[in-house]
């Protein structure tokens, strides 16, 4: 019996739902559940971590940008 390798990963940011990362090949590809993720939508990624980084980094921005 084999055991399957996950499909899909949630990506959550401070608590928030950013978005999941779906597996196609050997890339995660990223749909977004909230706005200030849509800019990630169907980006590709190399894993699940890769993507929770650009999430991080996007709510950073975006927290930055309405500072402003």
């Amino acid at each position: 019996m084999s055991i399957a390798t996950p499909q899909a990963y949630v990506i959550e940011v401070q608590s928030r739902s950013a978005g999941i990362v779906v597996r196609q090949g050997h890339r995660f590809y990223f749909h977004a559940a909230a706005e200030p993720f849509v800019v990630l939508e169907g980006r590709p990624f190399k894993s699940p971590q890769h993507a929770q980084q650009a999430a991080i980094e996007r709510l950073r921005q975006h927290a930055g940008h309405r500072a402003a």
